[in-house]
């Protein structure tokens, strides 16, 4: 079975005002075809740390907040890996005002439009069911279930796959934490103009795209 992990960068704030209120927010696929060789990436990265690093971690890598070098580490090892990336950034100073009241309904969108580029594309085997396991980023229950309907919802009707979703914690899922810094080195490129981990993983990245550019 087909995986594709999920993870976002940026915030969907619209305030700009604020200090910390993102220019662009990021969804980033993961395509694997085994999790096995993804999940001994960040074993391999936890076997390098100390005690001390590792009782600091709690069992969970983040790129935000990880040394440069366990960056480019992690990045270089998944760089070797059978893996595929795919990433849509969204400018939010061009979102539509509606959208912009309509939160968790912009989110579906989004996710939505990555998922149909992958299916068009036919990124990945498209006459099996597809297991997509997304970090959880609600602990709203009605709205995480409204994000595993509407997705699961339009890859049937629209193009009659059958998407399974499964939405868990980073430290449930090892393979979430490699998305992450997937994600984060997207995203720190659009929004920062800074290549460096980008750069490691750009020969893995099949689309990269804009929406409301």
């Amino acid at each position: 079975m087909p995986y594709i992990f999920l993870d976002e960068s940026g915030d969907l704030g619209f305030d700009f005002s604020k200090k910390k209120t993102s220019n662009n927010f990021v969804i980033t696929f993961l395509f694997l075809k085994s999790k096995s060789s993804v999940e001994n990436i960040v074993k391999k990265i936890f076997r390098t740390f100390s005690k001390n690093d590792i009782k600091r971690h709690s069992g969970v890598l983040h790129a935000y907040k990880e040394m440069p070098n366990t960056r480019i580490k992690l990045l270089s090892m998944l760089k070797e890996k059978d893996v595929s990336i795919i990433s849509i950034y969204l400018n939010k100073r061009k979102v539509y005002t509606k959208l912009k009241n309509e939160k968790h309904v912009l989110y579906n969108y989004v996710a939505n439009i990555l998922l149909d580029r992958v299916y068009t594309r036919k990124l990945i085997p498209i006459d099996q069911p597809i297991h997509l396991i997304a970090s959880r980023r609600e602990t709203n229950k009605f709205l995480n279930q409204n994000f595993k309907h509407y997705l699961e919802s339009q890859s049937d009707s629209k193009h009659n796959v059958r998407l399974i979703i499964e939405i868990k914690k980073p430290s449930e899922e090892k393979c979430l934490q490699v998305v992450d810094f997937v994600s984060w080195a997207i995203f720190r490129k659009k929004e920062h103009n800074e290549d460096t981990y980008y750069n490691i993983i750009k020969p893995r990245i099949v689309e990269e795209s804009g929406l409301f550019p």
